[in-house]
């Protein structure tokens, strides 16, 4: 193995500051460390935007292995033990950290190199992650689960000749909102093709998600277009669409109104069948193609929701977060005279962001105005080895107007996925082929004479 000095030096730097500073000071020297600066000292000014950063959530939380890594990292973090006794009368206080970094480094699976100790009763602390591009010098060795928390830019694959992936912005009443629109080689002007709307998550944007789905690849295989709106930082700090916000849940306000102002401005521009235009989105995403889909009914013909909640599970962030958790069963209605359309939905039942409870709660909003017959269901295994349960709910004439995916031990991810993008899951069933097919069936069962 390959020593490197300069890293120990940064690191033994690091963890004298830690020491000086106390825990509060880990997360930054240590950062400081890795990214090969030398440790400064907190001021306090720092304090209001830590303080704010404490209230940013992001609503789609890191996938299992981040997890996993995020448990490890906190392993030795100070401890609050319980008030008893006279202690009961006095503030808390923190026990000191539980291990030494070494400790914490091996439990988090990074092996230093032969002989090196680093002093004991240092932890890292809330808030560390490697910086973005980060290299391990030769000689430490880090744990296989922990590179895609740093997250690379991912080349897109080259478009085929004909075929055109443009950004554009459309503004209205509702606001201004940019969107990436895919045109398949295949399109001609005049012809009427479908048209997709995918709703990426929080953290995601309209590239990620489509590499991450491989919706284009799809649209490339079937013509269809495929429109990416761009939900803004500026609006959410985690680019999440605001599904749980009152004005971002009624007809003509807010995202809603951009989302399906936006479908029709592709719609004027390009020829597509407005028999076959769906709508579909992956958590916050897929809440708000489950607002809009009911919104505009007239618009949407059919709905795909991958991780989302229900319409009106929340007014605000506390109960997006409590309905994320618990589901919502109090949730409120949107006002607007229920019109079936046709709902397919994918949910890991492991999935420790938004309960799969979410998905029962978004089915049943969907079946509710058609009286269901009795729903037929079939186990199956994905080629990637994730085993799944397919529910099928059925109208009263027979006429499909459900699917319900239950992907067992699946997570936060869109399955069958490309790791190209995040929050994708590769051993799934194809959910965007699914979606496809789905879309495409209830637009030929809609065609039908009644």
């Amino acid at each position: 193995m390959k020593y490197d000095s300069a890293l120990m030096a940064r690191l033994q730097a690091a963890t004298q500051q830690i020491l000086k500073n106390g825990p509060a000071a880990s997360a930054a020297a240590m950062q400081q460390a890795f990214g090969g600066t030398a440790p400064t000292t907190p001021h306090a000014d720092d304090a209001p935007a830590q303080a704010d950063a404490a209230h940013l959530k992001d609503l789609n939380a890191a996938p299992e292995y981040a997890r996993k890594a995020a448990k490890a990292f906190g392993a030795g973090r100070a401890r609050v033990r319980p008030a008893t006794g006279e202690d009961a009368a006095t503030a808390q206080a923190p026990e000191a950290p539980a291990a030494d970094l070494t400790s914490f480094l091996a439990g988090l699976g990074v092996k230093l190199p032969d002989g090196i100790q680093l002093p004991r009763g240092v932890g890292l602390g809330d808030g560390f992650k490697l910086p973005e591009g980060f290299k391990l010098p030769e000689g430490i060795e880090l744990p296989e689960g922990l590179a895609p928390m740093r997250k690379r830019p991912v080349a897109p694959p080259p478009l085929p000749p004909g075929a055109t992936f443009d950004s554009a912005s459309f503004t209205n009443h509702g606001g201004t909102r940019a969107y990436k629109l895919y045109v398949p080689s295949t399109y001609v002007q005049g012809t009427p093709v479908p048209l997709v709307v995918m709703l990426h998550g929080c953290t995601q944007d309209p590239d990620d998600f489509a590499a991450g789905t491989k919706m284009n690849q799809i649209a490339e295989e079937t013509g269809c277009l495929v429109l990416y709106p761009t939900q803004s930082q500026k609006d959410n700090q985690s680019k999440c669409w605001n599904w749980f916000s009152q004005n971002d849940q009624q007809y003509e306000r807010g995202e809603p109104a951009i989302i399906a102002g936006m479908t029709r401005h592709v719609m004027k521009q390009y020829t597509v069948d407005p028999a076959r235009v769906s709508i579909a989105g992956l958590s916050a995403g897929g809440a708000m193609a489950v607002i809009v889909g009911a919104l505009y009914p007239e618009l949407f013909q059919a709905v795909g929701v991958h991780s989302g909640l229900p319409f009106g599970a929340a007014q605000d962030l506390p109960a997006a977060l409590q309905a994320m958790k618990q589901g919502a069963p109090g949730r409120r209605g949107h006002g607007r005279k229920p019109v079936p359309r046709p709902l397919i939905v994918f949910h890991g039942d492991k999935d420790h962001t938004v309960h799969a409870v979410n998905a029962e709660q978004v089915l049943a909003d969907a079946l509710a105005p058609h009286g269901a017959g009795k729903p037929v269901s079939e186990q199956g295994k994905a080629p990637g080895g994730r085993r799944y349960t397919r529910t099928v709910h059925q109208a009263a004439n027979g006429t499909v107007v459900a699917e319900h995916w239950s992907l067992h031990g699946g997570g936060h991810a869109w399955a069958g996925g490309s790791p190209a993008g995040s929050y994708t899951d590769c051993k799934g069933p194809d959910a965007s082929r699914e979606m496809m097919r789905f879309f495409e069936a209830a637009a030929a069962s809609a065609a039908q004479p009644a």
